[in-house]
């Protein structure tokens, strides 16, 4: 039974594979003080809720964290008994190429979602991840990563702005029902929503015009359902993309 683990910014997302689903999933905030021992206590706990009993065997981790990694290495080692399959690090291989420039390092998620990506659509992708930044990955017709964009996430730029300027609220991203707000509330909501559709629209159509080529946008990432309220640029929407491509990961690893 694999247990993958994607650790990012702000939350850290436990699934377990039993090789043909995702039997469940997990998630608890990023915190890097966390140890082995406050992990252990709150996967088993949650595990006995939902009265799961499963005898892990492998782990698979992607953290975009570089703290928090040697805590779940302790987790799995103490734990289950077994040495951690790390994206990023040397041992763990990849099946798509990585073709950006010399010394680059990229993120382990973007190396992850690139891999589910092409294994359940095929090449010349956009995968569009609304995390604590908005991602945007490039994926050549032979499934290799070429590169992509960085963005600010919403919630993050939100926080900005409310910090920035002390008359302005805080406000949760939603989509307004008019463009034109009447009061404040409504003003930054519809800045922000409307200003991310026309950053994803713009973006993606510019990669598409540098490629020279049709392309399959796929969204991602905690608010990719409310964004894909306001366009129909999205193709496809794949709620556990990262988890997925962990377990194509590992069994790459396993085949070799």
């Amino acid at each position: 039974m694999l247990l993958a683990i994607d650790c990012g910014n702000t939350n850290t997302v436990f699934s377990i594979w039993d090789g043909e689903r995702f039997l469940v999933t997990l998630r608890t905030s990023t915190e890097h003080q966390r140890t082995a021992d406050q992990y252990f206590v709150w996967y088993s706990t949650l595990l006995h809720h939902y009265r799961i009993d499963v005898t892990i065997t492998d782990v698979i981790i992607s953290s975009t964290v570089p703290r928090v990694v040697f805590n779940l290495r302790v987790f799995a080692d103490r734990y289950f008994g077994c040495r951690p399959l790390v994206v990023g690090k040397p041992e763990c291989r990849l099946p798509v190429d990585v073709r950006v420039d010399e010394g680059t390092q990229v993120g382990p998620d973007r190396l992850v979602n690139t891999v589910a990506g092409f294994d359940l659509h095929g090449g010349d992708l956009i995968i569009v991840d609304f995390g604590t930044a908005t991602t945007f990955d490039v994926v050549d017709s032979d499934g290799a990563y070429i590169g992509g964009v960085i963005a600010p996430g919403v919630n993050l730029s939100l926080q900005a702005l409310h910090e920035a300027a002390a008359a302005l609220p805080h406000v949760d991203v939603t989509k307004p029902e008019k463009v034109i707000g009447t009061n404040t509330v409504a003003c930054m909501q519809s800045g922000v929503f409307w200003g991310y559709i026309g950053l994803i629209n713009g973006i993606c159509e510019r990669i598409k015009a540098e490629r020279g080529r049709a392309m399959t946008v796929i969204a991602t990432g905690g608010l990719a359902p409310l964004f894909q309220q306001g366009t129909d640029l999205f193709d496809r929407f794949e709620d556990e993309l990262t988890m997925h491509g962990l377990t194509v990961i590992h069994a790459y690893n396993k085949e070799g």
